[in-house]
């Protein structure tokens, strides 16, 4: 079995879409679900967390059991936004391998208007696995274009979350492996992951 790349994303994705996952308050996401766009009260002024991993959404947002975040939403994005991001994002950790300094990395990251964090991907029972999976920090003029260009649909995935759950607790790990989002390595080359995969 070859070992996946430590640093790879990993995406339900089209040739012109890619989805992300987010989790809210059901004052926010069932109107996004429903119109297919976040409303106005989603702040755009503010950052905001996109993750192609479901099982990383399930984890960070507990099954949809932490307060604010029993909605949960797949929201499919143009690869060409997505893409954006990744080419104006900064890492979150100074990396030496990619910056000449602290003080250049803390103004870039200051600067960006997308950010990238590496967290342990998550298996069926939300246990951290050795490779990781991308948490992409969207800011400013990104958050914008993220709300108001970038979305293409928004689902909500709440009750396919809590299906894969039982079937979890239940024991059927087949079941709920059959559930699951079909991600597949995104291609993305050096030109866009290149400053990012450290």
């Amino acid at each position: 079995m070859t070992k996946r790349p430590t640093h790879e994303i990993r995406a339900l994705y089209t040739p012109t879409t890619v989805t992300v996952y987010q989790a809210y308050a059901p004052r926010l996401g069932l109107p996004a679900a429903r119109d297919g766009r976040f409303p106005a009260a989603w702040k755009r002024d503010r950052m905001t967390w996109i993750k192609p991993s479901f099982l990383w959404m399930m984890y960070r947002c507990g099954w949809g059991t932490k307060p604010d975040q029993e909605t949960m939403l797949a929201v499919e994005i143009s690869r060409e936004g997505f893409e954006w991001a990744l080419r104006h994002a900064c890492l979150t950790h100074y990396d030496a391998a990619r910056h000449p300094d602290h003080a250049t990395w803390r103004r870039r990251l200051r600067e960006s208007p997308a950010r990238v964090q590496w967290d342990p991907e998550r298996d069926l029972h939300l246990r951290p696995l050795e490779h990781r999976s991308l948490q992409l920090g969207l800011a400013g003029e990104a958050t914008r274009r993220y709300a108001d260009e970038w979305t293409v649909s928004i689902a909500d995935v709440t009750p396919l979350a809590h299906r894969v759950r039982v079937a979890v607790q239940e024991g059927d790990l087949a079941e709920a492996r059959a559930l699951l989002p079909e991600e597949r390595p995104y291609p993305a080359g050096p030109e866009l992951l290149g400053h990012l995969a450290g």
